[in-house]
């Protein structure tokens, strides 16, 4: 198939429109595994995180911490599961010891993910897993004080946490989770650094293919077919075309790619569960003086941030920085309209968005390891927004990023 490349300039071709985007999403022929050498994390890693969760729980007097499936379970155990009335969670001690709660017929099925030494409790239909869990800590003498609950831990099992230990005070464990989870190690950083780079080609993939006439989904069809062959897992493709690019997350109206129009993407892959997420804001065909200006002004926005970005600064000052900068421009203020509606970034790992946020008033200090979003989007209702995204992460010299931002309207993919 003869390809048309992707000009720097502010039109944006591509094949012929008469191509279904179902053809173009299978033009995936020659697209390199850029995940094939990525090193998941292993063993070692989970036991020293463990060991970290250890130190954190007696630094805040917690003698153990419960945790449910989702993330931060497959951050400390390796165990893949899901959430559902049955509970599967992992229990850790102050000591260093783990316990994996789950039912009887599902032990086969916990144990093919399970990456660290752990007991294995299990219950039948008609018993209470609260209650092993409560006896098995009562064994290690933890039957009193505090134990912790991972902030996302579901209500019926925090009370039923509660009922089976009285004599214990049910507390946040967000202090070790997010202790640890917060500053990611060099192993971590690099699966995050595959996962951006997936997503980068798959950008620069999807960019000449994009035509007139084709709906977001069209759009996010071409881009996930690009980061499956590239490697990654495919988390999210936001597409937001014209006036829809306006509101962050989009409208339900029908869209479609126009000249002259805006074209919103925002999307992510993981590598090893890790996640990347990259937005990209470019016009089909020409674009008007107000819309380069816009871009500029809100590219700007990004290196606003970025400086603002130093060891030791509180997170919520680099939200700050870039609203005064653009309030000196006209938008805002603050969180108003037209202007910048949402924070300046969120942490991001395992999860698309998880503590802590680069937001007014976020107290807790930026320190090597932590890694955020720097999307200060600028929004005009009615009109386009544009959002461009990369995201950083923090050394010891200060911010680096993941993905390099791009240097203009006419090249929005570098």
């Amino acid at each position: 198939m003869r390809r048309r490349h992707f000009l720097t300039t502010a039109t944006l071709g591509g094949l012929a429109a008469s191509l279904p985007a179902s053809v173009l999403a299978a033009d995936t022929a020659g697209l390199p595994n850029l995940a094939a050498k990525a090193v998941p994390i292993g063993r070692e890693e989970r036991m020293a995180r463990i060991a970290k969760a250890k130190e954190l729980m007696r630094a805040n007097d917690i003698g153990a911490l419960l945790i449910e499936p989702g993330s931060s379970l497959i951050y400390f155990t390796g165990v893949e599961w899901w959430r559902s009335e049955r509970l599967t969670a992992a229990v850790l001690t102050r000591e260093g010891e783990v316990a994996i709660v789950t039912p009887f017929f599902e032990e086969p099925s916990v144990r093919e993910t399970l990456g660290v030494p752990a007991d294995v409790l299990t219950w039948n239909e008609d018993e209470n897993p609260l209650a092993a869990v409560a006896a098995w800590l009562g064994k290690r003498g933890l039957a009193r004080g505090r134990i912790g609950v991972e902030e996302t831990v579901r209500y019926f099992a925090v009370d039923g946490l509660q009922k089976a230990m009285p004599g214990a005070s049910v507390v946040n464990g967000a202090p070790v989770v997010r202790g640890c989870r917060m500053h990611k190690s060099a192993a971590e950083i690099a699966l995050m650094q595959v996962a951006n780079d997936i997503t980068v080609a798959a950008y620069r993939h999807t960019a000449p293919r994009i035509e007139a006439g084709m709906t977001p989904a069209d759009i996010g069809a071409i881009m996930r077919a690009a980061t499956v062959a590239l490697g990654g897992a495919s988390e999210f493709e936001l597409i937001l075309l014209g006036e829809a690019s306006a509101y962050p997350h989009g409208s339900g109206k029908p869209q479609a790619v126009r000249d002259g129009e805006v074209v919103l993407m925002d999307c992510g892959a993981a590598v090893h569960g890790y996640q990347s997420d990259i937005s990209r804001t470019f016009v089909y065909g020409k674009a008007t003086a107000r819309q380069r200006q816009v871009w500029d002004e809100m590219r700007k926005g990004q290196d606003v941030a970025f400086a603002a970005a130093k060891i030791g600064t509180p997170a919520g000052q680099v939200d700050d920085a870039v609203r005064a900068f653009y309030q000196n421009l006209g938008w805002g203020p603050g969180y108003r309209l037209p202007g910048t509606s949402h924070r300046t970034g969120h942490g991001i790992g395992l999860d698309g968005h998880e503590p802590v946020n680069l937001v007014h008033g976020e107290t807790v200090k930026l320190a090597p390891g932590m890694c955020f979003s720097n999307e200060p989007g600028i929004y005009i209702p009615g009109e386009f927004g544009i959002r461009i995204e990369d995201c950083f992460h923090m050394t010891e010299r200060g911010p680096e990023w993941f993905s390099e931002p791009p240097p203009s309207i006419d090249q929005p993919f570098g």
